[in-house]
């Protein structure tokens, strides 16, 4: 009973930490690793805080996270990783806690051995940010229990308060005990001690039961200075000898070295390896990881219930194999990649001064003086090693040739001719027939460089380009159809466009000058002048016509005597033939039209319906069109 009342004590400030050697944990929560967050709930046992699908879990709620950010408006540290560094991905427990204390973690823990020390711990992180609620933020406390499944308390550790800091800090908590030798299951259990409220905001992470005892420590005996790792070759068959001791604490210690060659993952008992001293020779290549393990006498076949030393590493090497790998053949200019593999170092030389110390060195460009054998010398920090070579062609580029440059008139053709490959492929293809033909025709409509890529047998390549030249065709625009009254004069704008060398007009009546495209001209009749644009590099010739249009001026007599006499018997009005699209009439003094006519290719006899009119004054209009003004008048018919 004595025993008992020592063992259900509190402890209170800072960790209580086994100092000792510890064991495989028994439990090991660190909330798993995820992509997704937050990941799933804990089982409901777990904790009688409620899960809550949010990154940011509010009073009374927790939730399991990879990170945080932003929450509460910036009050708690944004976390980017759990408390395990390079952990991808990994979770960790965030807790709000609640105004009330409460139970955020549970786990019962079976089958374990009476008499064994033990140590429950957490990390524990305080995610509030020192300056928040005022500088006045309620700190996590938090109190580690260890109780029998009737509810009796054994042990238990209080963190105290958990201060909020100007930076983040995981912190492990917790305690060792040892467990009543009538005692084989175990409940474990966290309890947050604070008050609700501003703060009280927590990340938890790597919750751990394991067994605890005195320092176990393994060295190697027959490798001199060789502490932790002892890396040879296969081929030196090495015997390696290991010692172990445990210092005092066990009433009657049984040893057992184990092995792993998983790196520690699993771990095997070696058969009859059961003393302080274990000797293996090693004729494999491997990785082979060994420990001792030690417990009560009674207990080493209990893998909850033994500690274990520190871990001791052996490396074998087995003879590397280069396994060369190389980008040949390659053409000049192109890089050259070599690759080796399976060693630690690697020594590479080769033609033209070549040398390199690592697996996978480049020649960024290679020329005619890289081709030859390469040799490399592949070891590893174990002493194996091995030598190799491999044999690297450089091709020579092609000589592109696309020809010469030419100039093409506007709407013809030319014929490309490439030389110097096998295959050939021109860009861009605009205006060309084929693009993958040597001697493409090209119809570009406007200047273009021509690209061609030259391939030949080695699948190497070289370009070159050609210049097309589109030259201009001369254009001529005499200017539109004009009008003009007889002796007057008038002056032509005709344009040149496109590439020319002269320009004149025909024929060359009636013109001040063929030579200048704003010439003045005075046909006496209806003409037409042709404008004449000359290339001047063989694009031809352009012509354009314009003609005028020359109107006589008319005269209108105000007087006739329509009496047959053959005197004086019609209104002639001379040249209004010259207009067929004018329009004559003559009106009474009422107003009434006597006469009128398109055109004037019948002059008026001075009759109405057949009827002579008497004599009399008569008003005509003469609407000659083509926008001359309207001639109006009278007229005296004279009996």
């Amino acid at each position: 009973m004595i025993c008992v009342l020592w063992m259900m004590v509190s402890i209170t400030g800072m960790a209580q930490l086994c100092t000792g050697s510890l064991g495989d944990p028994v439990v090991n929560i660190n909330f798993g690793s995820g992509a997704a967050n937050p990941g799933e709930s804990l089982a409901s046992a777990t904790t009688n805080y409620s899960y809550v699908f949010s990154t940011c879990p509010n009073d009374g709620s927790y939730t399991v996270v990879n990170s945080t950010k932003g929450c509460f408006n910036n009050t708690w540290f944004e976390l980017t990783e759990d408390h395990t560094p390079g952990d991808l991905n990994g979770y960790m427990m965030l807790v709000n806690a609640s105004y009330t204390p409460g139970v955020f973690f549970l786990d019962t823990v079976k089958n374990l051995c009476g008499g064994t020390t033990y140590e429950f711990s957490a990390w524990i992180l305080n995610i509030l940010r020192s300056a928040s609620c005022g500088n006045n933020g309620i700190n996590p406390n938090i109190t580690l229990s260890i109780e029998t499944t009737k509810g009796d308390v054994i042990q238990n550790y209080s963190t105290g308060n958990i201060p909020n800091l100007a930076t983040t800090k995981w912190n492990q908590y917790g305690f060792y005990f040892t467990l009543p030798a009538n005692v084989s299951d175990l409940v474990l259990r966290m309890i947050n001690n604070a008050p609700g409220g501003c703060g009280n905001d927590l990340a938890l992470d790597d919750i751990t039961f394991r067994p605890c005892g005195p320092k176990v420590n393994a060295a190697f005996a027959n490798l001199g200075n060789v502490t932790d790792t002892a890396h040879f070759c296969i081929v030196d068959n090495k015997s390696i000898s290991i010692d172990g001791s445990v210092q005092a604490g066990y009433n009657n210690p049984a040893l057992q070295w184990q092995e792993s060659d998983d790196n520690g993952i699993t771990w095997n008992d070696i058969s009859g390896a059961i003393t302080n001293a274990y000797t293996r020779s090693f004729s494999i290549a491997g990785t082979f990881k060994y420990r001792l393990a030690t417990a009560e006498v009674g207990n080493i076949n209990i893998a909850r219930c033994r500690i274990s030393s520190n871990i001791l590493t052996v490396i074998i090497d087995a003879i590397p194999q280069p396994g060369i790998t190389v980008s040949s053949p390659v053409c000049v200019g192109l890089p050259i990649s070599l690759n080796a593999k399976n060693g630690d170092q690697y020594t590479w030389t080769g033609p033209n001064g070549f040398s390199s110390a690592i697996a996978a060195p480049i020649i960024t460009t290679a020329s005619l003086n890289n081709n030859g054998k390469y040799y490399v010398l592949v070891k590893t920090d174990g002493g194996c090693s091995k030598a190799d070579s491999v044999l690297i062609t450089v091709h020579a580029l092609p000589i592109a040739d696309a020809g010469a440059d030419v100039s093409i008139c506007e709407g013809t053709s030319t014929n490309l001719l490439a030389n110097g490959g096998q295959t050939y492929l021109w860009t861009p293809v605009t205006g060309l027939s084929k693009s993958n033909v040597a001697d493409p025709i090209a119809s570009p409509l406007i200047n273009t460089t021509y690209t061609v890529v030259v391939t030949d047998q080695n699948n190497c390549y070289a370009k070159d380009s050609v210049n097309v030249k589109v030259l201009k065709n001369p254009s001529a625009n005499a200017g539109p159809d004009r009008k003009m009254m007889a002796g007057e004069t008038i002056q032509l704008n005709g344009v040149a466009g496109g590439s020319f060398a002269s320009y004149f007009w025909t024929p060359a009546l009636n013109i001040d000058n063929t030579s200048i495209l704003t010439p003045k001209v005075n046909p006496v009749t209806d003409f037409i002048y042709t404008l004449h644009v000359l290339s001047d590099n063989g694009c031809g010739t352009a012509t354009d016509d314009l003609f005028i249009r020359v109107f006589k001026k008319i005269s209108v007599p105000n007087a006739f005597s329509p009496n047959d006499d053959g005197i004086n018997d019609i209104w002639d009005i001379k040249d209004l033939n010259s207009y067929p699209e004018s329009t004559t009439k003559v009106f009474n003094r009422y107003g009434q039209v006597v006469f009128q006519s398109q055109g004037y290719s019948k002059p008026w006899d001075g009759r109405y319906n057949g009827k002579p009119l008497p004599f009399g004054t008569y008003y005509y209009t003469i609407d000659r069109k083509n926008d001359f003004p309207l001639l109006s008048g009278w007229i005296v018919i004279v009996r």
